[in-house]
């Protein structure tokens, strides 16, 4: 703990393996750290950064990161890179696309596996964003798979959530598809030194779908969350960071950022009870002696799996 208030990068490094780590003993350390962590964190803006692969999210990471230091902030980023289902291994390559970052004292680059977590993220990844805060990190950007259900993920630990998009991505139908769009507190065009026109058509295209959807400001009467800018070139960085103060001073004024952060919380717990209590039925003795049997049922059509999954939930529940 002392490490970690310090800033010490061995410190953190070892916290986070720590929190990582899936041993019975880990755990109840970690969640030791934790508790004597938890009075000094909150104070940070927790950022999340999503989008398809080779939008350009570590190049943007980099240049927003960069910019924020020059600024005086210090910076923690959390890259979450996907597993293999196969062999289970990731590259964790993230962080190699930060090179002038990742060599800054004022930044902490952290690549975690995703491990086949649902949504892309990290099983502790909030846990992780904890220690970062209670080392003194006030921007903590947690930068996602960019597939599947990561976008949910992120959103729901986060305070804002941005959206990268490319000019030319798709017709005016694929910009007003609900989901991602309705989750999104920013929505960021890059490249758009690639193609200027294109990324002007995109800007308004967003917005006005964001209208449509009644979602331009997710009915708070904050100003258009839609802009272009380039990453490489590290043009509109600080337009995009003017609007992340804008927004925050928005909720915090209005009470919705202190409202966000109790509900994440709660959220945060019931995972975890959920993720408690599938790990004790898999370890239940009457349930693993009767799974196989179970199992062949199922496979062999001769029980639903409805019933099969009342079955073995009654022979946990008895005890």
């Amino acid at each position: 703990m002392e490490g970690v208030r310090r800033a010490d990068r061995r410190a953190l490094a070892k916290a986070v393996t720590l929190l990582e780590s899936t041993r019975a003993d880990h755990r109840l350390r970690a969640d030791e750290l934790l508790n004597a962590l938890l009075p000094h964190t909150g104070h940070a803006l927790r950022l999340g950064i999503s989008g398809v692969p080779g939008v350009g999210k570590s190049t943007f990471i980099e240049a927003l990161g960069l910019y924020l230091i020059a600024q005086g902030h210090r910076v923690a980023v959390l890259a979450v890179d996907p597993s293999s289902s196969l062999s289970g291994g990731s590259i964790l390559g993230d962080k190699t696309r930060m090179e002038q970052l990742s060599a800054s004292a004022s930044a902490y680059i952290r690549p975690s596996p995703s491990s086949g977590t649902l949504g892309g993220v990290a099983e502790k990844t909030r846990e992780a964003m904890l220690v970062f805060e209670a080392a003194g990190y006030d921007v903590v950007i947690v930068e996602t798979v960019g597939v599947g259900q990561s976008e949910t993920a992120v959103a729901g630990m986060t305070d804002l959530f941005v959206l990268m998009q490319l000019p030319n991505a798709g017709d005016d139908l694929q910009a007003i598809k609900r989901g991602v769009m309705e989750l999104a507190d920013l929505v960021v065009i890059n490249k758009a030194d690639l193609d200027v026109d294109a990324a002007t058509r995109a800007e308004a295209m967003i917005a006005s779908s964001l209208r449509l959807l009644g979602q331009a400001g997710h009915g708070d009467g904050a100003p258009s969350r839609v802009l272009k800018l380039s990453a490489l070139k590290a043009e509109g960085v600080d337009a995009f960071w003017q609007k992340v103060q804008g927004l925050v001073e928005h909720r915090r004024a209005s009470g919705e950022f202190a409202q966000r952060r109790q509900h994440q919380g709660q959220a945060w717990m019931w995972d975890l009870i959920h993720a408690a209590l599938l790990g004790d039925f898999r370890r239940h003795p009457d349930v693993r002696r009767a799974l196989p049997a179970v199992l062949k049922d199922v496979n062999e059509s001769r029980v639903a799996p409805s019933a099969a999954a009342r079955s073995l939930l009654q022979l946990f529940t008895r005890s």
